[in-house]
Order: C-alpha cells, then structure tokens, then sequence
C-alpha cells in the first residue's frame, strides 16, 4: 500500500472541497445568515487545514498507485468529504444530531435522494444550495473532477487506477489520449448540459435560485429539491418537460455525447447500450401513459406524467410531477423494475445500469 500517494489526493480532494463550499458561504454572507456562514465556515477551515496538512506529503516518484491504492483513496474521499461536508447544517443548528446531517449529505453526494427532512423549505438559502450542489459534485464524482485539475502523474497508472475505482460501469477507458484529458472533457461536457439547463428553466419563468438548485438535483440525478412538493410545485408543464428531458440526458452515457461532438453521431447511435437505454425508456412511456390514461384529462396529460415519472425513476434522479402511489399497480411495477434497472454507464444516474443489463442478456 503506498499511504504517501494515497495521502497526496487526499490532499487534494479535501482542498477542492473547501473551494466548492465557497459559493454557499457567499450566498449565506449576502443574505445575512449567520449561523449558516459560520457552519459553512467552519467546515472549510477544517477541510482547508486537514487539505494542506496532507499536501505537505509529497507523491513519490517511485512505486506511484497500484489499483487497491485507487480504491483506498475514493472510498477515504468519500467518507472524508461527507463527514466534513455534513458540518455546515450541524454547526449552523438546521439539523440538530450530527448523523441526521452525516446522513443528508451522505444521500447528497452518492445521489440517493433520501432525506430526513420534513420541512425542507425552512432551511436558509445557503443551506439548501450546499445540500443540493452536493448531488452535482457526486454526480459526476469528486475524483474525477480532481483527475482534471491535478498536476499529470508520472505515467504509471495513477489515473487509470483512480477512475477505474470511480467508474460506475463494467468498464473504464479514456475518450483522449490521456485520462486528464479525457476527466476534462467530461466535465466540460456535464457544465455545458447543466448551464443549458438553468438557462432553459429561466426562459420558463423559473426564479434563478430555484433553477441553479433543481439543475443542480437533475445533473447528478438526485432529486433534492427546495420544495416539499418537488417539481410538483412548479405547475408548469414547459418546467417537467424540460426536466424530463435533461433527466434522460444525463442517464446517457457521456461518451455518447462526445461521438456527437466529434462528428461521430452514427457511431454513437449503433451503441448497444444506449439503443438499449433509449428502447427500454421509450417502451416504458408507452406502456405506463396506457395504464394511467384513465386517470388523466387525455393522452397528452398522461403522456406528459408518464415520461417524466420514467425518466426520473429510470435514471433514479426521484423528482416527481404527480402521486404515482395512486397509479395502477401495472405502472408501478414497471418504475420498479426501471429503479433496479437504472441509468446507462458512464452518466450521473444509478441503478444496474443498463450496459449489464445488456450483458447478461
């Protein structure tokens, strides 16, 4: 085990959280929110402190990072940023026992969506833009956006063994040709769709704020919303739609989005898995908009329900339009059987991801 390498990103990883915790001290110093400032504060100093402490360590030049060493160093950056992310709402008093927060922040930067809160509307602003900018940062992964800003390795596999241990798919490989290069692109790509996204929901009537926080939950397909009503709330059909839409997006795998880009669209529509991920989507809609089209005011307005439910179940973001509870239990077998399915590989989303899906079949 080489703990000096380890320790290095470390580092970095702790250093990178405190500069993406900034934004929310601003928010909470413009608006006045004290306690909030404080706890935000706090946990950047601490993470400011262990990062540079850490960084003392230099990578050595020999022996560099073996593949358990990649493993070791993401499951310690995830557990490291979760319990010092989790400190803002305890310090700030929003969540009074620290698991409750340990938990919040634990469901925000793995995407799950669960939340402890009842009443999520009467966190200060502050607070529920960390809470939901913590979807953003682990729906593309901490490490991966560290693979595009750290210093390159020495070419002995120190990347490969660091995206290969953040991968969600069967497999890992590099779209460049280097791995930096590719960790770049990707994340190039994940702003560009989620920029897109907040401008679209403006252009919807949707207050600034509300848009960064919502794309930020869509992007990393989370689901944390500002209201206790989720989308439901925006009772706007233009609103869903264009969530909907950017949900099934971002449950695309990224390469996809990169063939596109280069020219490759042909190639990237003979993908297997995502003519796999986009038929069994499409299929889903079909089959649910029939099952609950008694329960609507026509096939458009069950149509519209049903894609959103789909897309946010298929790719585990867990926003919601409507009371599916309530809908047939044919349609609610289906969205379970898209839960345990999921997104594609390579995407923000969750689940088996449909690349093994296709290989086992």
């Amino acid at each position: 085990m080489n703990i000096k390498t380890v320790a290095y990103y470390m580092g970095y990883i702790l250093r990178v959280l405190c500069a993406l915790m900034l934004p929310a001290l601003i928010i909470a110093l413009a608006n006045g929110e004290g306690p909030a400032a404080q706890g935000i504060g706090a946990a950047m100093a601490v993470a400011a402190f262990l990062g540079i402490l850490l960084g003392i360590v230099k990578r050595p030049d020999e022996g560099g990072m073996r593949s358990a060493d990649g493993y070791l160093t993401v499951a310690l950056g995830w557990i490291s940023i979760s319990l010092i992310g989790a400190l803002p709402f305890y310090i700030a008093g929003a969540i009074p026992r620290y698991i409750d927060c340990f938990f919040e922040v634990v469901s925000g930067f793995t995407t799950t969506g669960a939340t402890i809160l009842e009443d999520i509307e009467v966190l200060p602003m502050s607070l529920l833009y960390w809470r939901s900018f913590t979807h953003w940062i682990g729906g593309m992964g901490v490490l991966v956006f560290v693979l595009a800003i750290v210093p390159r390795s020495n070419g002995n596999g120190e990347s490969l063994h660091l995206l290969k241990a953040e991968s969600p798919g069967p497999s890992v490989g590099k779209l460049t040709p280097t791995l930096k290069h590719t960790a770049t692109v990707l994340y190039i790509i994940y702003m560009a769709l989620t920029g897109m996204l907040v401008i679209l929901l403006l252009l919807g009537g949707m207050p600034l704020f509300d848009a960064l926080v919502h794309a930020f939950g869509t992007a990393g397909t989370g689901g944390f919303s500002i209201k206790n009503a989720s989308i439901a709330y925006y009772d706007s059909r233009y609103i869903q739609t264009v969530i909907a839409v950017f949900m099934a997006l971002f449950g695309v795998n990224f390469n996809i989005f990169y063939l596109i880009l280069t020219g490759k669209g042909l190639q990237a529509l003979k993908d297997e898995e995502f003519r796999s991920y986009a038929g069994i989507m499409a299929g889903s809609v079909v089959l649910v908009t029939l099952s609950i089209l008694p329960l609507f005011d026509g096939f458009g307005d069950a149509l519209h329900h049903a894609f959103f439910q789909v897309s946010s179940i298929m790719t585990t973001t867990g926003y919601t339009s409507a009371n599916f509870d309530q809908w047939p239990q044919l349609a609610r077998t289906i969205l379970l059987g898209l839960m345990v399915v999921g997104a594609s590989a390579g995407s923000t989303g969750g689940g088996m991801k449909v690349a093994r899906i296709v290989i086992l079949w």
